[in-house]
C-alpha cells in the first residue's frame, strides 16, 4: 500500500498542475480500477506528513470516486463488502479530525453514502455520532455535528414519503435527546468562555451547527421532542439574536461566528414562520421586534451582509402570513421600514463599487443570476415586493416619495439616482422576473415606458460624462422590462443598446451583451421573435466581430472563457441569423470559434462559456453544413480530433453531438474518410465509461451505421457494435440509447447479415421486458418490432422474420407479446413519427404476413382495427430538422458537470425511417390495392371473413 500511496500522491499532485493535469487524471482513472483505491485515498487524507494540497486533492478524489463507484443504479454495492465496511468505520472519525477544507469534501462523501445506505444499511451511524459528542471539546463536537448536518440537510428539498418519515423518526429517536442536552451545554460553555476568544468561537460554531440541525429536524414535520422543548429552544434563539460581545467588534469584512449564528437563527425562524404558524405564531411578534432591532443595529460592513439578508428574509416570511402582515399595513410604519430598512440595504456601498471596478464578472453574476440570493439588495427588494403584494397602492405612494426625492438629488449625485432607479425597479415589477421575458406584469400605479423616457433614456444614449453604473442601470432597466416594450419601441432602442457594446467598461459592455441576447430571444404571445433575422442581419457582421474581439482580448485560457455572457450573445446572434451567417463572414466567424476552441481545450474552466461556445458552432453546422461553399468537417476536424484523442472530458460530448449532426445533415450516402478513423475509437469500451459520453456516442454511432454498412460488414464490426448495444441495454439510464443503435442496425442491414445475431437480440429484449416492464421500454420495443415488420421486402426482414426468430427463442411467445405489448403500446404512441411507423408496419402485416394470413386469423382482425384507429388522424411527419431551434428552451437551469448536456442547436428530429412516404393514408390505400391484386383478392376476402361489417365499411375505401 505504501508504494501505491506514494504513486497516487504523485498523480494527485500532478492534477494540480495546469500543464500535466489531463495526463494525471487519466492515470488516476486507471488506478481507480484497482482494488482498495478508495482506502489508499483515505490513507493519504489521514497522513499529516502529506502536504495540505495533496490531502485536499485526495479528499476530493475520494468524494468523486464514491459518487461514481459506490453503488449502481439499483443501489447495489459496486465495491467489495469489506471495502464498504472499512470506509464506514474510518470515514466519520477521519472527517472529525481533519482540517475544515477537507471536512467539507469528506462531509459530502458521507452525504453521498448516506443517500444509498442511511439509515437501514448504516443504522449504527447516528448512535456512533452521539457517542462521539464532547461536552468539553468544541472541535470534536463540531466535527460530529458537521457530519450529522451533512446527512440531515438532504431532507430539506425532499417531498414527504413514508420512507423519509421513518428515517427522520429513527434520527429523532437516537439523536433528539442528545440534541436538546447539547443546546444547554453549548449555552453554558458560551457563558463560561465570554472572555476566551478561541473557546468562544468554537462554542458559537457549535450553537450554529445545532441551529442548522434544528432546521434539518423540523424541515418536514415538527418532531415531538422539539414541540415539547419549543419554549426553551425559542428562548435560546431570542437570547443569541440579541447577544453581543466586544471580542468581535474589530472585524470589518468577514462574518464572525456571532453573525453566522444569528443568520442561522433567522433561517430557522423563517422556516417556522412559514410552516408552523399554529405552534410558533405566538412568538412571531416578539421575534419580529428582535429581528427589526438586529437590522437597525448592523452597519454597512460586509461582515453583516448575510445576517442582514437573512433577517430581511424572516420579515418577508412574516409579511407572507395574513394574520401577521397587518402590522406592516400602515403609512407611518411603511415609511419607517423604507427609511430604516429598505434604503440602507439597497443603497450602493463602497464594497459594491469596489467589486464593480475590481471583480466585474463577479458583480454581474451576483446582480443578474440570483447568486446574490444572500445579498442585502436582493433581500430588501423581496421584502418590499411582499409588502407591495399586500397593499399595492399604499406601498407605491410611500416609496414614490423616496424615488422622487432621490431623483432630485440624482441630478448632481449619480449614487442617489442609482438608488431611485433601483427602488423603481423594485416596486414596478410584479411576480417573478423570468429568464425568458423579464417582467411580465407591472404595478398598475406606475408607467415603465414614461419613466424610462423621462429619467433613463438619456443615460443609455449619452457618449460621455455618464458614470458607468448609470449606464448599467439604463441597460438593466431595458433588460428587466423588455416585455413591456413593443416592436416599434425596440426598433428605436436596439441601436443605442448595441452601441454600448463599444464601451471601454467591462460591466457596461457585458450588460449590453446580456440585454441584446435576451432581446433576440424575446418572443410575443404568438411565439414570434420581437426582433427577427431581417432586423438584426444588417448589424450582425460588425456585432459578431466586436463580440469576438471582446472575448479574445486576453488569450490566457482562464481569462478568455471568463465571460460567458459575451459567448451567449454570439450564440444567440448566430441562431437568429441562421443561414445569414453565410453572408456575414462565415470564414472569419468559424476562425474565431476554432481559435477559441484551441485555447480553452488546454484547460476548460467555465462550463457555461464552453456550453454556449459549442452551441454557437452547432448553429453554424445546423444552418450552413449543406452549403456547397463551406466544408465544415475539414475545418473542425483538427481541433475536434485533438479533443477526442486527448480525451478532453468536458468537451467530448459536445464534439460527438456536432459530428453526429454533420453526418445526419450530409446528403452523401457514404461516411467521410476522416470519420472512418473514429469508428475503432468509439467501438472500444473506454469512451463509453464516462456517463456523459453515452448519449452523444450512441447518436454518432447511429448516424455512422447507415453510411458505413459495407465497412462494418467487411471489417466484422457488427459484433462490437452489438456488444455496445448489449452493454447500454443493461442500464436503466442507457436503455433508450441502446434502442437508438438497435434501430440503426435493423434499419441498415438485411436479414442475411443479421441472421446470426437476431436470436440473441430478441432474447435480450424479452429478458429486459420481463425484468423492467416500463412504458418507455415498451414504446422502444414496439418501435423496434414495427421497424423490422415494416422492412418487409428486399431486406428479407418483415413480420414473419420476427415471428420465426422470436419463436426460436421461446415457443408460442409471439401471441402474448403482440397482444400485451405491441397492440396497446402502439395505440398510445404520441409522436407522429412513431404512429407513422405503426401504420406502415400494420399495413404490411395485413398485406404480406403469411403467419397473420393463416395462423393468426384473429390477430389479423385486431391489427386491422388498430390500423384504422391510427388512420382516424393520419400522422403527418415534418420533413427535416424543422425550425424548433429558434424557440429552444432557455439554458439557465441546465445542470453542468458530470452528466450529459444536450446542445439545442444539435437537437435531432425524430427518426423517420420512411421519409419518402409523405401522406401515409394515401400510401396505405395504394399499398393495399396493389397487395390485394398481387394476392388474387385475398386481402378483400380476409376483410369480409374476419371483420365486423362496420369495420369493413371503414376499410373499404382503402381496398376499392
Amino acid at each position: 500500500m505504501a508504494t501505491d500511496m506514494a504513486h497516487i500522491a504523485q498523480l494527485l499532485d500532478a492534477t494540480l498542475d495546469a500543464q500535466h493535469h489531463r495526463k494525471a487524471e487519466n492515470s488516476l482513472k486507471e488506478e481507480a480500477k484497482k482494488p482498495k483505491y478508495s482506502l489508499v485515498l483515505l490513507s493519504i487524507v489521514s497522513t499529516d506528513a502529506q502536504p495540505a494540497k495533496i490531502r485536499l486533492a485526495a479528499a476530493l478524489a475520494f468524494k468523486n470516486f464514491i459518487r461514481h463507484n459506490y453503488v449502481d443504479e439499483d443501489g447495489n454495492y459496486k465495491l467489495p463488502p469489506d471495502e464498504v465496511q472499512t470506509i464506514k468505520q474510518e470515514l466519520v472519525g477521519l472527517m472529525i479530525s481533519s482540517p475544515s477544507t477537507i471536512q467539507t469534501q469528506l462531509g459530502e462523501a458521507i452525504s453521498i453514502i448516506a443517500d444509498s445506505d442511511f439509515w437501514e444499511r448504516w443504522d449504527t451511524l447516528t448512535k456512533d455520532l452521539v457517542s462521539r459528542l464532547s461536552p468539553t471539546d468544541p472541535k470534536v463536537t463540531n466535527g460530529v455535528l458537521e457530519v450529522a448536518h451533512s446527512i440531515f440537510v438532504r431532507w430539506r428539498p425532499l417531498f414527504q414519503s413514508n420512507e423519509l418519515n421513518r428515517e427522520i423518526l429513527h434520527v429523532v429517536d437516537t439523536f433528539g435527546d442528545a440534541f436538546v442536552q447539547l443546546l444547554a451545554v453549548a449555552d453554558q460553555q458560551i457563558e463560561a468562555n465570554q472572555a476566551n476568544e478561541t473557546a468562544l468561537k468554537g462554542w458559537l460554531e457549535t450553537m450554529s451547527l445545532l441551529i442548522r440541525i434544528f432546521y434539518d429536524l423540523s424541515c418536514q414535520d415538527l418532531p415531538p421532542i422539539i414541540e415539547t422543548n419549543l419554549k426553551q429552544i425559542t428562548a435560546r434563539l431570542h437570547k443569541y439574536l440579541s447577544y453581543t460581545n466586544p471580542l468581535f467588534n474589530d472585524e470589518e469584512d468577514e462574518a464572525t461566528p456571532l453573525e453566522t449564528l444569528k443568520s442561522d437563527i433567522c433561517d430557522a425562524l423563517q422556516l417556522y414562520a412559514n410552516k408552523y404558524d399554529d405552534d410558533f405564531g405566538e412568538f412571531v411578534p416578539e421575534f419580529t421586534n428582535v429581528v427589526w432591532n438586529v437590522l437597525s443595529s448592523v452597519g454597512p460592513q460586509k461582515r453583516y451582509d448575510i445576517l442582514a439578508s437573512k433577517a430581511l428574509q424572516f420579515l418577508t416570511a412574516v409579511a407572507s402570513v395574513p394574520r401577521h402582515s397587518e402590522i406592516f399595513n400602515n403609512e407611518q410604519i411603511l415609511g419607517t421600514i423604507v427609511e430604516k430598512v429598505i434604503l440602507p440595504n439597497v443603497a450602493l456601498r463602497e464594497s459594491d463599487i469596489e467589486m464593480f471596478e475590481d471583480e466585474p464578472i463577479e458583480f454581474i453574476r451576483r446582480d443578474l443570476e440570483g447568486s446574490d440570493s444572500d445579498s442585502r439588495r436582493r433581500a430588501a427588494t423581496d421584502f418590499l415586493r411582499k409588502l407591495l403584494e399586500n397593499s399595492e397602492m399604499l406601498v407605491t405612494q410611500v416609496v414614490f416619495k423616496y424615488i422622487n426625492h432621490y431623483l432630485t438629488l440624482g441630478k448632481t449625485d449619480w449614487k442617489a439616482k442609482d438608488t431611485a432607479v433601483y427602488l423603481f425597479l423594485a416596486i414596478a415589477a410584479k411576480g417573478s422576473i423570468t429568464a425568458a421575458h423579464g417582467v411580465k406584469t407591472v404595478n398598475s400605479y406606475v408607467n415603465v415606458v414614461d419613466f424610462f423616457a423621462e429619467h433613463i433614456a438619456s443615460d443609455l444614449d449619452a457618449d460621455a460624462a455618464v458614470e458607468p453604473i448609470s449606464k448599467v442601470d439604463a441597460i438593466k432597466y431595458l433588460y428587466t422590462f423588455r416585455s413591456q416594450l413593443n416592436k416599434a419601441q425596440w426598433d428605436n432602442a436596439i441601436q443605442p443598446l448595441i452601441k454600448n457594446l463599444g464601451s471601454s467598461n467591462y460591466v457596461v459592455y457585458t450588460y449590453a451583451a446580456i440585454a441584446v441576447e435576451r432581446v433576440l430571444f424575446l418572443t410575443d404571445d404568438q411565439g414570434q421573435h420581437i426582433l427577427s433575422r431581417a432586423d438584426i442581419e444588417p448589424y450582425a457582421q460588425n456585432l459578431l466581430e466586436h463580440l469576438f474581439a471582446l472575448v479574445e482580448k486576453d488569450t490566457s485560457p482562464a481569462k478568455l472563457q471568463e465571460n460567458e455572457f459575451l459567448m451567449r450573445c454570439i450564440m444567440r446572434v448566430l441562431i437568429v441569423i441562421r443561414e445569414g451567417v453565410l453572408t456575414s463572414g462565415i470564414e472569419s466567424i468559424l476562425g474565431h470559434l476554432i481559435n477559441i476552441t484551441n485555447v480553452i481545450k488546454q484547460n476548460p474552466s467555465n462550463p457555461r462559456f464552453y456550453y454556449y461556445h459549442f452551441e454557437a458552432i452547432g448553429a453554424i453546422v445546423r444552418f450552413c453544413s449543406t452549403s456547397p461553399n463551406v466544408d465544415l468537417l475539414s475545418q473542425l476536424w483538427a481541433p475536434f480530433s485533438y479533443i477526442i484523442i486527448e480525451d478532453v472530458t468536458e468537451f467530448v460530448p459536445f464534439v460527438f453531438q456536432i459530428f453526429a449532426l454533420l453526418l445526419e445533415l450530409s446528403p452523401s450516402k457514404q461516411i467521410p474518410a476522416s470519420f472512418k478513423l473514429l469508428i475503432d475509437h468509439i467501438l472500444s469500451p473506454t469512451p463509453w465509461e464516462t456517463r456523459g459520453n453515452v448519449p452523444p456516442l450512441a447518436r454518432f454511432l447511429s448516424a455512422v451505421i447507415p453510411k458505413a454498412t459495407q465497412e462494418i460488414v467487411a471489417e466484422n464490426k457488427l459484433v462490437p457494435i452489438l456488444g455496445i448495444f448489449q452493454r447500454l441495454h443493461e442500464g436503466k439510464k442507457t436503455e433508450q440509447n441502446a434502442y437508438d443503435i438497435l434501430e440503426a442496425i435493423v434499419g441498415s442491414f438485411p436479414a442475411s447479415v443479421l441472421d446470426p445475431y437476431f436470436p440473441e437480440i430478441i432474447r435480450l429484449v424479452f429478458a429486459k421486458l420481463n425484468a423492467n416492464n416500463t412504458d418507455s421500454l415498451k414504446a422502444r420495443v414496439a418501435r423496434f418490432f414495427h421497424l423490422v415488420s415494416a422492412r418487409e421486402g428486399d431486406s428479407g426482414l418483415g413480420t414473419d422474420y420476427f415471428i420465426k426468430q422470436a419463436e426460436a427463442v421461446q415457443e408460442k411467445v409471439f401471441v402474448p407479446f403482440y397482444l400485451t405489448v405491441i397492440l396497446p403500446t402502439t395505440s398510445s404512441f404520441a409522436r407522429p413519427v412513431d404512429r407513422k411507423l405503426g401504420v406502415i408496419s400494420y399495413t404490411k402485416i395485413l398485406c404480406d404476413s403469411q403467419q397473420f394470413a393463416h395462423r393468426y386469423q384473429k390477430g389479423w382482425g385486431f391489427t386491422c382495427n388498430n390500423l384504422l384507429d391510427l388512420l382516424k388522424n393520419p400522422p403527418r411527419v415534418a420533413a427535416g430538422f424543422g425550425d424548433e431551434i429558434v424557440n429552444e428552451a432557455d439554458v439557465d437551469d441546465i445542470g453542468f458537470g458530470i452528466g450529459f448536456t444536450p446542445l439545442n442547436t444539435c437537437k435531432r428530429g425524430s427518426r423517420d425511417d420512411f421519409p419518402d412516404i409523405l401522406e401515409v393514408d394515401k400510401w396505405v390505400g395504394l399499398y393495399m390495392k396493389a397487395a390485394n391484386q398481387r394476392h388474387g383478392g385475398a386481402i378483400g376476402k380476409f376483410a369480409n371473413e374476419r371483420l365486423e361489417p362496420g369495420v369493413q365499411a371503414v376499410l373499404g375505401p382503402y381496398l376499392s
